[in-house]
């Protein structure tokens, strides 16, 4: 069974490292994230999520984040999704327990939280597939099923192919589509933004660099002020000259230091990778 799920936090470094530890679960699949509290409910009701990570003592007192969201969707839902708390603050735990949420996760989250939450939510809602450990990821395994005659039938565990992503680009009827696979990285221009493809080809999207930075899942990361990298097109990373190389071309992107976080964060995720360093 797949979970979608939306990130909430009003801290964006937070809201990679929460999907850098969730992309090591097959069935958890990212949908969106959000900052503040208005476009965190939009999400949510436009999207109907199974699993929300919810921030609830944001940095940013403006982004409005609390267990308030909560009862807002009361309001407009039947089935409220399953919400883990992540947060600095442990004394905020007996609050949150008050309205139900499923679990709650003192950051900096590490994977073997996310695997006993998983559990605990598996358990909460009746699913008795077993799950196991094994090569450091959390894998299905296929079951058996009594059915009324003496025979047993063996259940086909049937993988599940994560679709890529389709970003639209609209204009005036024009529908542009594109696979993120493709892209290599957005370049901010003033209110729109540059949009660069593998095939050398530049599309313009009038959204600005801070929409794409929160509405765009891994491997995207805000690296400076005007660019969004795919990690997957970086080719090196040279933290002196403070720039990243992409992949089969000249182009080099710079970083700046506040985005410095999440250029760590990409070489310790190459680093967990199939890796070998010389």
């Amino acid at each position: 069974m797949n979970y979608p799920y939306i990130i909430i936090d009003d801290d964006q470094e937070s809201v990679l490292k929460t999907q850098a530890i969730a992309e090591g679960f097959s069935e958890l699949v990212f949908v969106a994230s959000a900052n503040n509290y208005a476009d965190g409910l939009n999400l949510i009701l436009e999207h109907t999520p199974k699993l929300i990570f919810l921030e609830i003592d944001p940095v940013d007192k403006t982004s409005n984040l609390s267990l308030a969201l909560i009862n807002e969707l009361y309001r407009y839902l039947k089935v409220i999704p399953k919400i883990i708390i992540t947060t600095t603050k442990k004394e905020l735990a007996f609050d949150a327990i008050q309205y139900e949420v499923a679990d709650y996760m003192i950051k900096p989250i590490q994977r073997m939280d996310l695997v006993k939450s998983l559990l605990k939510l598996k358990k909460s809602i009746g699913e008795d597939e077993v799950y196991v450990m094994q090569n450091s990821v959390l894998e299905k395994e296929p079951k058996l099923i009594a059915v009324q005659t003496p025979e047993i039938i063996e259940e086909q565990a049937i993988p599940s192919v994560k679709q890529p992503l389709i970003l639209c680009i609209k204009s005036y009827g024009d529908y542009r589509y594109i696979d993120t696979r493709d892209i290599c990285y957005f370049q901010a221009d003033n209110n729109s933004t540059d949009i660069h493809l593998n095939n050398g080809e530049m599309i313009t999207a009038f959204k600005t660099l801070k929409h794409f930075e929160g509405v765009l899942p891994y491997p995207f990361a805000r690296i400076h002020n005007s660019y969004i990298v795919n990690r997957n097109y970086i080719s090196r990373i040279h933290t002196g000259n403070a720039v990243c190389y992409i992949k089969n071309t000249t182009t080099k992107l710079p970083f700046s230091k506040s985005y410095k976080e999440n250029v760590d964060l990409i070489i310790s995720e190459f680093a967990n990778g199939n890796y070998l360093e010389i």
